[in-house]
């Protein structure tokens, strides 16, 4: 027995709450359909002024479904979405479960190489995506001398369901389309009131193929059953108390794991609405949730800082998002007190990758999260229903507690593998337990702390140095916005600290100021021996920072 095996962190949970809970539905169609039945005329989908309906966005999907099958796609086939945060993205993964088929989604950022890496990896016998897309990146893949084996490709554009008196916006005589493609809405538009055959899906049927990010080497498909995806959208409901019919804002792009998950899986689950807008704008974004009366949300700390600096924000903008949580990325503290002081509300915390479909760890919607007295590290919470979890040597034995290991965890979320690599699962799955590659400690409480990932500790002279925590110092100057930081080589060293910054509207601050702020607060080698500030820090598409540029 171990101090991991009494679970300490149970008694963190808020009052009432269970320990575990059974899971109410074992896929995620079944999900919607419950939504649909229970809530028909309720909006699913707002996405600015158009609003969709449950029984409309039933009636979009069984259409496109039987479009699908009518060319040829069937149970277990995969379907790539490469498309924005827009109502098409929901239509498309709806048509494929209702057909017993995958859900790909790839990012909107992924260019030729990227895209086609993951229609080969995938299968993919289908293709959604933005005709913008299409001529940009799609097309010359399909006319290059060796194209992808994709049977359909059918383009949609982010004007379409954006009025709510015409979805279309323009006449489809005006558009150009090529003439290998389909047009999304004249598919639905041809067979609208029919239904494809009834079938549900098994809990152990994949329901996506979501691929990593790619920071660690070539991205792996994860395979995101049915079962995992129901039971943390379940999660969702029931540990933030999303009340039936709640609004959650679409801040996370809906091809990552929190906008799968946190937004359009939670949205179900609760019969409420999804707020969608393209892409994250943060002008947009403060009038979509000041509008629409957004209530819940989950999305990267950086989605947050960029809310908060906006010129335009106010404290109005936000009274009716009364919960709200982070994940992807590090939360420094003192953005969580600068956000609350200026707008009322606490930023909790969450923890949990592709692999585990979004949170395994999450700080209860009455709590805030602790802050570690020796780092200044934040908590990213406690395990959530029916999670194990433990921190481990590189052996994968649980490490006393306190002490630094890698985070593993197994749990009704946890996905099977890794799609056709055997090799890359059995590592990841060793022992029966999920290895995040994420480095941390838990404490007496039950409380547990992100470090830093395995591959992003720094070694310099000898000493170990954590950039999380190096950043959370940097966060806490008042002139600082986002910061970064990593390794570099260092001839005397073997490896340096080096911090890269980006400042507030209207503040300056110089290299030398920042290095001397850092040495009064922490030991000298963990200080940046370098500094560079810069207008923008390069980031994913969901918010997280990407170190590896910057080295």
């Amino acid at each position: 027995m171990t101090i991991y095996d009494d679970k300490p962190w149970l008694s963190q949970y808020d009052a009432g709450q269970p320990h575990e809970i059974a899971p109410a539905f074992r896929d995620v169609l079944s999900i919607f359909r419950r939504a649909v039945a229970h809530a028909p005329d309720r909006p699913a989908i707002r996405y600015f002024d158009a609003v969709i309906d449950y029984s409309e966005l039933d009636t979009l999907s069984d259409a496109f479904a039987v479009a699908l099958a009518a060319r040829g796609f069937g149970a277990g086939d995969r379907l790539a979405i490469y498309l924005q945060n827009v109502p098409q993205f929901v239509i498309a993964q709806l048509a494929a479960w209702k057909l017993g088929g995958v859900a790909v989604p790839v990012n909107p950022m992924n260019r030729a190489r990227e895209l086609r890496l993951i229609l080969d990896d995938s299968g993919a016998r289908a293709l959604v995506c933005h005709e913008s897309l299409y001529r940009d990146v799609v097309r010359d893949l399909m006319i290059g001398p060796e194209p992808p084996n994709l049977p359909l490709i059918v383009t949609t554009s982010e004007l379409e369901f954006q009025t709510r008196n015409d979805p279309r916006l323009f006449a489809k005589a005006e558009r150009l389309r090529d003439p290998g493609t389909e047009d999304l809405l004249g598919l639905i538009e041809r067979v609208r009131g029919q239904k494809p055959p009834m079938r549900t899906p098994k809990g152990d049927d994949l329901a996506m193929l979501v691929y990593t990010s790619g920071t660690t080497g070539v991205p792996k498909g994860a395979m995101n059953i049915h079962s995992a995806v129901a039971f943390n959208a379940q999660v969702y409901r029931d540990l933030i108390e999303l009340h039936d019919g709640c609004a959650i804002l679409g801040v996370a792009p809906l091809f990552h794991i929190t906008g799968l998950v946190g937004h359009i899986g939670a949205s179900f689950m609760a019969a409420g609405t999804l707020i969608l807008s393209y892409r994250f704008e943060p002008g947009v974004m403060l009038e979509a949730i000041r509008e629409h009366r957004a209530e819940f949300t989950i999305g990267s700390i950086t989605v947050f800082i960029a809310l908060m600096n906006h010129p335009d924000s106010t404290r109005e903008h936000f009274a009716s998002l009364t919960k709200i949580y982070s994940g992807g990325a590090p939360i420094p503290p003192s953005v969580i007190e600068e956000f609350r002081g200026r707008f009322g509300h606490y930023i909790h915390n969450g923890y949990g990758l592709t692999e585990t479909n979004s949170p395994t760890h999450v700080v209860p919607l009455r709590s805030e999260a602790p802050i570690d007295p020796k780092s200044g590290t934040l908590a990213i919470g406690v395990p959530v229903f029916n999670v194990s979890a433990c921190i481990a040597d590189d052996e994968g034995r649980p490490v006393p507690l306190g002490e630094i290991g890698e985070i593993l965890m197994r749990g009704p979320m946890i996905v099977p593998g890794y799609w056709n690599k055997a090799e890359e699962t059995a590592k990841a799955m060793a022992g029966g337990w999920f290895h995040s590659g994420d480095v941390g400690f838990m404490d007496a409480a039950g409380w547990f702390y992100l470090v830093d990932r395995k591959k992003d500790m720094i070694n310099a002279g000898g000493y170990k140095v954590w950039p999380r925590e190096v950043e959370d110092v940097l966060y806490s100057h008042p002139a600082i916005r986002e910061a970064a930081v990593v390794g570099v080589p260092d001839a005397y060293r073997g490896e340096t600290v080096k911090a890269v910054i980006s400042v507030k509207p209207a503040m300056t601050v110089q290299p030398d100021e920042v290095i001397a702020f850092c040495r009064e607060r922490m030991a000298a080698y963990k200080v940046p021996r370098v500094v560079v500030v810069i207008d923008e820090l390069p980031k994913t598409v969901t918010g997280k920072i990407l170190r590896r540029e910057l080295r």
